[in-house]
């Protein structure tokens, strides 16, 4: 692909979950507001869980009262929100030290994508058409990575200590319909 076809999203503020989901999905389909709704319906579930049963009522007061674990002041959101972003799309991630995930390991040029998080910055690296791209939202403009880099490049980032799972990416065709469903999804809510 042409690289000014690209989509790329740069760094703006410490919003890189939505960077890294709009360069995933190769669009502007996430803001701040609607990953915040997400952590806080993920917030408010997990609340439910903690408080379920018989506790005494300073317990469940202290679980009340506990910060969001999905979301901060800074703008960082966490891996469930990402998650349940994508399932909007039909989408899941998986941890690539999943034992599901051998074969993306040992060939990854047959996935479509893989997130990455290191010290609360999250990036995307993606195949478009048949080549593969680091869309990090810190970069100036994607990278293009070879096939034969691709292991070693995911090697060097798990060595370095980020968290990386590999995604389902849809063809164009059907990305294309799912944006018309997303964005009705929100329109009518």
């Amino acid at each position: 692909p042409n690289m000014d076809a690209i989509y790329h999203e740069k760094q703006e503020g410490q919003l890189c979950a939505q960077h890294c989901l709009n360069n995933l999905l190769q669009g502007s389909y996430f803001n701040p507001i609607q990953l915040a709704d997400i952590a806080r319906r993920l917030d408010e579930v997990e609340k439910a869980h903690l408080t379920e049963g018989d506790i005494p009522t300073t317990q469940m007061l202290r679980v009340m009262e506990q910060p969001s674990t999905n979301m901060d002041d800074s703008g960082f959101f966490s891996v469930q929100v990402i998650s349940e972003a994508l399932k909007i799309w039909n989408l899941e991630i998986t941890p690539l030290t999943s034992p599901r995930m051998k074969q993306a390991m040992d060939v990854p040029v047959n996935e479509k994508a893989f997130i990455c998080n290191h010290e609360l910055h999250w990036i995307t690296i993606r195949k478009l058409g048949k080549q593969w791209f680091n869309l990090n939202s810190l970069k100036k403009k994607p990278e293009f990575i070879t096939n034969t880099y691709l292991s070693l490049f995911l090697a060097q980032l798990q060595m370095e200590g980020h968290e990386t799972s590999s995604g389902s990416v849809l063809t164009e065709q059907e990305l294309r319909e799912k944006r018309i469903k997303h964005f009705e999804m929100f329109k009518n809510s």
